[in-house]
């Protein structure tokens, strides 16, 4: 299990999306869940995804910027 850094609910890792900062800064969606680096996860859900966007919590969560790519991508992966 783990934790949704937005809606603070423990779930399952399938149950969410991982997005991860790696050792040279740069920060991707992971889409398989074993990626090394700094990882924050997110529940597949618009709301949450939106709110995270807003809130910049996966920024500090993460200790960078994050582009409006990786949003847009996470939003993609839900549809």
């Amino acid at each position: 299990e783990r934790t949704c850094v937005i809606t603070k609910e423990k779930t399952l890792k399938k149950d969410l999306l991982r997005v991860v900062r790696d050792n040279t800064g740069n920060v991707f969606v992971d889409t398989t869940g074993k990626a090394n680096g700094r990882g924050a996860y997110l529940k597949k859900d618009k709301e949450v995804i939106e709110k995270a966007r807003m809130t910049k919590t996966l920024e500090r969560h993460l200790e960078t910027k994050i582009p409006e790519e990786i949003y847009d991508e996470l939003l993609n992966i839900l549809k």
